[in-house]
């Protein structure tokens, strides 16, 4: 009898384990972001005043304008604040269009923008922690919704 009680616990802790790592591995895959590891937001928000602000603002407010081509038939710099259409990518989408640009990581061949390709001046940690801190800046039912973006997407 002892022995079943004993096998009985051993398959329950077993399914507990199993369940946190396939949880944690799952979240892993489905949020590259981190806005709420503080390190990663502090790293993030140097890196965006020292590569990003002088295009997308200070304050995460972009150009004036963005939705509407200017002279060289290129679009402004969006916002990242809550305003913009920042949030309405997944990490995933923000990761490849901020590392490979636009055309590239869409397959735009003709698509030209003043947005820089990181892929060889941040490192991909560089460039989650950039991201990182502009999504700690949205409002908390903003970021709900791209959390939920994210999950949707891998199912």
């Amino acid at each position: 009898m002892r022995y079943v009680f004993f096998l009985a616990i051993c398959m329950a802790a077993a399914a507990v384990l199993y369940t946190a790592i396939t949880w944690s591995t799952d979240d892993q895959a489905v949020f590259l972001l981190k806005p709420g590891d503080e390190r990663i937001v502090a790293q993030g928000k140097q890196i965006y005043a020292e590569s990003c602000a002088s295009c997308h603002g200070a304050n995460l407010e972009g150009q004036p304008n963005w939705k509407t081509p200017g002279a060289n038939g290129r679009l402004p710099a969006p916002p990242h604040d809550a305003t913009g259409h920042t949030w309405h990518h997944t990490d995933e989408v923000l990761f490849g269009l901020t590392k490979f640009g636009a055309a590239k990581f869409a397959g735009l061949e003709n698509y030209e923008t003043d947005m820089p390709i990181y892929e060889d001046v941040l490192s991909d940690e560089e460039i989650v922690a950039v991201l990182s801190y502009i999504k700690a800046q949205w409002p908390q039912d903003i970021r709900q919704r791209h959390d939920q973006m994210n999950r949707q997407r891998v199912n």
